[in-house]
């Protein structure tokens, strides 16, 4: 393991003998399987799924260009995200660092791992501050994390700024790219050689529409992921989500496409948005929401709730006071949303 990654893992991690079963030491199709004690006298979904998933992995190695044992998936981003806590921070002892306003589950699986979690504030506008970033941190700090796109403000950083993070910490940068298909600035998975430390996740939630399936994608060094299946439980992915998955990703042309779609609505939707009275910005996104402000967001949350329309407040939310995030619907959902606000007094 490189010696750089080493010194960041939790020493019983490092010492943990992993469960282990006959699925990781043979691949291919056996002539009878009578290791994990499943019945062999009905069919269908008797037998334990592929614990590595090696199919849907290869599948992702070829649309994504990084090769399968660099890749890792998980129930969700957040078992990625837990599993960056439980591998990289001591409780009580190590921290981690944050921009702030980002994705809440960050602070939440901090919390349940007994992690400090030290956010750092974006600049007014939603950029990031790099100095900033790095002065929150110390000799305990194992992981950065940033969401880019980012989560609730729409807008992803500039690559250069991402990479000069993973080149000046010395621990983990985690780069949370659940929203990459809508931005124009592409993805660092390509860029993982480059800065062995830097794990980079996506998710099959957003641009490939298949939230109900919870599965998260983690792309990082082979140490890394070597770390990751090491703890995880051992059939973390079921058959069902392994099969529905390798469905889905025939469907990459189409994604692309809808995606694009979907980038053309949020256009449309905000320069709708901007016209009506009630709305005093729509921020620059590169996500599929906006993140808009307007004249008492609780007030017009609550109208939009009792008429069936469920938008997000973010009004509490740091640096974003006044403001509703709102995910681009289709061209139906989208003429309602503008209706409602014209009725409400836009």
């Amino acid at each position: 393991m490189d010696r750089t990654i080493e010194r960041l893992v939790r020493p019983n991690i490092l010492n943990l003998a992993p469960y282990t079963c006959a699925r990781n030491e043979y691949t291919g199709e056996a002539r009878a399987w009578l290791d994990a004690n499943e019945n062999s006298l009905i069919d269908g979904l008797n037998r334990y799924p592929d614990p590595l998933q090696l199919e849907v992995k290869a599948r992702l190695s070829e649309l994504r260009g990084v090769p399968s044992d660099m890749i890792f998936l998980g129930v969700g981003s957040d078992e990625c995200i837990d599993l960056c806590y439980r591998v990289f921070c001591r409780p009580g002892i190590d921290n981690v660092v944050a921009i702030d306003p980002t994705y809440g589950m960050y602070k939440v699986c901090a919390d349940i791992n007994d992690v400090e979690y030290r956010p750092v504030d974006l600049n007014p506008d939603y950029s990031l501050d790099v100095d900033r970033l790095l002065a929150a941190t110390d000799k305990s700090t194992k992981v950065i994390w940033i969401c880019s796109p980012n989560n609730p403000t729409g807008n992803a950083f500039p690559p250069e700024k991402l990479e000069e993070v993973a080149r000046r910490f010395d621990g983990i940068t985690v780069i949370d790219e659940a929203y990459v298909d809508f931005s124009p600035l592409g993805s660092m998975a390509g860029r993982l050689a480059a800065y062995p430390r830097m794990i980079v996740m996506q998710t099959f939630s957003k641009a490939w529409a298949a939230a109900a399936m919870r599965l998260g994608i983690a792309y990082a060094s082979r140490d890394i992921i070597d770390l990751f299946n090491k703890v995880k439980y051992p059939y973390n992915i079921n058959i069902l989500t392994q099969r529905e998955a390798l469905r889905v990703l025939e469907g990459a042309y189409d994604v692309r496409i809808t995606a694009s779609r979907l980038v053309e609505l949020r256009k449309a939707l905000s320069a709708e948005l901007l016209k009506l009275n009630v709305v005093k910005e729509v921020c620059p996104s590169d996500a599929n929401f906006l993140l808009v402000k307007v004249d008492d967001a609780d007030r017009l949350y609550d109208y939009l709730k009792k008429e069936g329309v469920i938008v997000r407040n973010r009004s509490r939310v740091n640096l974003c006071g006044g403001s509703l995030r709102i995910t681009v619907g289709n061209p139906d959902e989208n003429s309602l949303l503008l209706e409602k606000i014209k009725q409400y007094g836009g």
